[in-house]
């Protein structure tokens, strides 16, 4: 079910409604309903995916907890995680690694035997299996006890605000959640409502309209030069990020409502002064995920300088991967490797030149310069992301060297929207330049209530007559 959709008009107030009318011993069961239909709106039949990792994770769990020998106890982990990664393996990356082989097979006069597999990636794998991994993970190193509840165990992984696009929660965040009796709360339902409605703006009216640019660009590279393909990855630069912070605020929002506080995951990422900053205000369930599970496994920053570097670069590389089967995905998470790194190698050099040109002395044009340089590297890898291919890729980039006047008025047979979506990003951007000093609550509070109530009927009104509305679905669906 989408979250900008009619029936989740419906769905949401209802399954409120009856979660705070039922006694606090049946919510988990109306909860847990509530979830799997919701789930099942997409494809009925990729829940018994689900139930399959729940099962094996949460016996993985109880065994976790009650095994005394080291040895045994670091098996029933690697069996866990197994499960769950081998499940990604074959949807998600069985075709993308045959397709591989079959090159590789290509490449010296070889066949490949095996077949492609003829199914359809299941909607928000990656988010629910990770959420999974982190409970068993934490189980092992003793920071979380063993769910006894299974009930209870299945809502943490199909929680339906955040069950297919996250954030990707921890167990000691949610877990007890579900057992502590939420009663309906105005203010905290003023405060979700608020973010739901942020969220809905993002995503149909800035979002959904941008892709009216974006689409074609990137659907037929050959076909654009210069400012315009400039332009549609500035576009997408924004397209991505109100589409799936529009959805974070989505979820958070819903859940609030209900009495359940879900980890913020993003924070005015483009405000950022360097990639490293970047990561930690984008998407950062899932870079802290890395961080904790896999970048200190490999030894974080507690080795050599080389190996922190190799460390950081294996990291954000996995993370591409994580994103889709494609080698652009790969490059893209490899790029952000090598900003990083490039990063902290350059600081001191980057920090000389400033001052010798003057930089330090006007902090406010210094942070200019360095927001936007950061958006340019993070706009740069987007192409990768979006592109369909390595070659489009390539193809958008030497593209986009071809510069002329006549390519400014690219769009002039819709100035309309073309226009508009400068508009609405303008008026996004003026709010999280308002919201520097906390989140939108914070904001919100401060102002006289009739100031409020204008601004709710403003942003209602945006979202009813410039919504575009058709169904998009989110694009961090597909992972």
């Amino acid at each position: 079910m989408l979250f900008n959709s009619f029936t989740f008009l419906l769905f949401f107030p209802i399954v409120t409604i009856i979660y705070f009318l039922l006694p606090q011993r049946a919510r988990w069961a109306w909860l847990l309903a509530a979830s799997c239909y919701f789930y099942m709106f997409f494809k009925a039949v990729y829940i018994l995916i689900l139930f399959f990792t729940i099962i094996i994770d949460y016996f993985a769990g109880i065994l976790l907890e009650n095994e005394q020998n080291a040895k045994r106890k670091k098996w029933w982990l690697i069996a866990s995680l197994v499960a769950n990664v081998g499940v990604l393996a074959v949807f998600k990356y069985f075709n993308f690694l045959n397709g591989n082989i079959l090159g590789l097979c290509t490449l010296f006069g070889a066949t490949n035997p095996i077949p492609y597999l003829s199914i359809l990636l299941p909607i928000g794998l990656s988010f629910h299996t990770f959420q999974a991994m982190s409970y068993t993970i934490e189980v092992y190193r003793s920071h979380q006890k063993a769910e006894r509840h299974f009930g209870i165990y299945a809502l943490y992984v199909m929680f339906y605000p955040q069950l297919v696009a996250g954030p990707i929660e921890r167990p000691q965040n949610m877990l007890h959640q579900f057992y502590e009796k939420h009663v309906f709360d105005y203010t905290r339902a003023v405060q979700g409502l608020r973010l739901m409605l942020w969220g809905m703006f993002k995503k149909v009216v800035i979002a959904d309209r941008l892709t009216l640019f974006v689409d074609p660009v990137y659907n037929h590279p050959n076909d654009y030069h210069g400012f315009q393909t400039i332009l549609a990855t500035i576009f997408f630069s924004f397209q991505i990020f109100c589409d799936f912070s529009g959805y974070s605020d989505i979820a958070l929002g819903s859940a609030k409502v209900m009495g359940f506080d879900l980890m913020v995951n993003f924070n005015r990422p483009y405000f950022s002064k360097s990639i490293s900053e970047f990561w930690k205000r984008w998407h950062i369930s899932l870079s802290t995920w890395f961080r904790d599970y896999l970048y200190i496994s490999l030894g974080g920053n507690r080795v050599s300088k080389t190996r922190t570097y190799l460390n950081q670069f294996i990291t954000f590389t996995v993370s591409g991967l994580w994103h889709g089967a494609n080698w652009t995905f790969v490059i893209w998470g490899a790029l952000h490797g090598g900003y990083l790194i490039i990063g902290e190698r350059t600081k001191k050099f980057r920090g000389k030149i400033g001052a010798n040109i003057g930089l330090g002395k006007t902090p406010h044009l210094n942070k200019l310069v360095q927001v936007t340089t950061t958006f340019a590297l993070a706009a740069f890898a987007w192409i990768f992301f979006r592109a369909a291919t390595f070659a489009d890729a390539v193809t958008i980039i030497k593209n986009s060297l071809h510069i002329s006047k006549a390519q400014l008025f690219m769009f002039g047979k819709d100035e309309y929207n073309f226009i508009l979506c400068f508009v609405f990003i303008g008026l996004m951007e003026l709010v999280h330049w308002l919201m520097r000093k906390g989140d939108l609550n914070h904001l919100l509070n401060n102002q006289p209530a009739f100031v409020r109530w204008v601004i709710y009927l403003v942003f209602l009104l945006l979202v009813i007559n410039f919504g575009v509305f058709g169904n998009h679905q989110f694009i961090y669906f597909q992972f």
